[in-house]
């Protein structure tokens, strides 16, 4: 463990000192207020802020019908996953990566409209769970500053070279060739520290083997992977999802193929810890786009972004305004050149040649619906609203610098997991973390 930081030992001094706080009320009898179950660097986490993630942890499992561990057992992943979380943002905020008060409205707004709900109904549906508002933004904010350190920390870390590239595009069972397959796993992980010694080996992998032992004599994967996973998805049973095979890291697509739907794993080990796979459901999916001549579409767009000076009623009434005036017999080029907030304006709105999943889910569904020359009606997408004109379409081969491109895309995906966890347990080793939960 690291040296102590002055404010954690200050802090240490302080709770020393301290008697247990007690709030009165009318009856005589103390009830406890908050406590600190951890420190780490120069913050602290409370029990009231663990027993807040809890419970919606918990309601989570519940309706995904993941059997809930023992109260101890969970209390003790969440802090642990608490603690993880902690330092990621500490070194968000330190790098100066923040998420802006309009991009986290865009993203509950989104998640309300996910929810068929309007933001006042969807507000009133968190209240009414006991969840706060002020919270739920906290949380929405956390959630998206963890989601772009991962995409930056697998930018810098996820090297791929020329030589894997030509490995994957070249070799028949890299899935690059055919129809790639696409399975349903969940893993449990326990991670090993940097340069382990042999104890610690031997102890987690004991720990590892206690888990899967626990499998074997029939209790429930996702309740094992909620009481012993040290990975992100430990606590909601660990699912992975379907996936293709060809993305997954080497070491699960090479167990994965030896198993069949229901199998679960023994236990694997790799640099970064012990792992436990269960195959859900293997099936047929999609032509690898490597493989056959692809659907391309030539397409243009308006752009109107929402943004802290622009809202949401503002993009909208503008993009509105610009679709009456295309209706009206306006040049399509000029009005993108003049408001459209993409880099694209200046081509008159011309995206070129795109290829399936080249644009969001919301873009590409209107774009496919449309007939040649239509234009659409405003698409809302998470960058904003767009109008969409279809100018041709057509079917032709895949170029070898789209080839690489989609290899690249691939190589990354199955290293993302394992390179971004390493950079996590480099931080968190780094870390000064008093863990106090074993105390109260």
């Amino acid at each position: 463990m690291n040296i102590r930081s002055p404010f954690a030992v200050f802090l240490i001094f302080i709770t020393a000192l301290q008697l247990p706080v007690f709030a009165h009320a009318r009856s005589t009898t103390p009830v406890e207020v908050d406590r600190i179950v951890a420190v780490v660097n120069d913050e602290v986490i409370t029990m009231q802020e663990l027993q807040s993630r809890l419970a919606s942890i918990e309601r989570q499992m519940r309706e995904q019908n993941v059997p809930l561990p023992p109260k101890n057992v969970i209390e003790r992943q969440m802090l642990d996953r608490m603690i993880s979380d902690r330092v990621q943002l500490q070194d968000a905020k330190e790098s100066g990566l923040r998420v802006t008060d309009g991009e986290l409205e865009d993203s509950i707004q989104r998640i309300a409209e996910s929810n068929k709900l309007t933001l006042p109904a969807f507000r009133a549906a968190l209240e009414r769970d006991g969840v706060s508002w002020s919270k739920f933004h906290e949380e929405i904010r956390s959630e998206i500053t963890l989601a772009r350190l991962r995409e930056r920390e697998v930018s810098r870390r996820a090297s791929i070279s020329d030589g894997e590239i030509e490995n994957y595009i070249n070799n028949p069972d890299s899935g690059a060739k055919g129809d790639n397959v696409e399975v349903n796993i969940s893993h449990i992980v326990l991670r090993l520290p940097e340069n382990p010694t042999p104890d610690q080996l031997m102890r987690i992998g004991t720990r590892a083997q206690s888990a899967l032992d626990q499998i074997h004599r029939g209790e429930d994967f996702a309740k094992v992977a909620a009481s012993f996973s040290e990975a992100p998805d430990g606590l909601k049973g660990g699912s992975l999802g379907l996936r293709p095979l060809d993305r997954l890291p080497e070491l699960y697509a090479e167990t994965v193929k030896k198993l069949q739907p229901g199998d679960v794993s023994e236990v694997l080990r790799s640099p970064a810890g012990f792992h436990i796979i269960k195959l859900t459901e293997k099936r047929s999916g999609e032509t690898n786009p490597l493989a056959v001549a692809a659907k391309q579409t030539h397409a243009r767009h308006i752009l109107i972004k929402v943004n802290e000076l622009v809202s949401v009623a503002e993009a909208e009434h503008t993009v509105a305004m610009l679709k009456e005036r295309l209706d009206n017999g306006a040049d399509f080029a000029e009005l993108a050149r003049q408001y459209s907030n993409d880099l694209s304006a200046s081509k008159g709105g011309d995206l070129g040649w795109l290829y399936a999943g080249d644009t969001v889910p919301e873009f590409e569904a209107a774009m496919d619906a449309l007939k040649i020359n239509q234009i659409s009606v405003p698409v809302k997408s998470p960058f904003g609203f767009h109008l969409i004109q279809v100018l041709e379409r057509r079917t032709g081969e895949v170029s070898i610098e789209r080839q690489r491109m989609i290899a690249r895309q691939v190589l990354r995906e199955r290293k993302a997991d394992e390179v971004y966890q390493d950079w996590v347990r480099q931080l968190r080793d780094r870390a000064y973390v008093e863990d106090r939960l074993e105390d109260l």
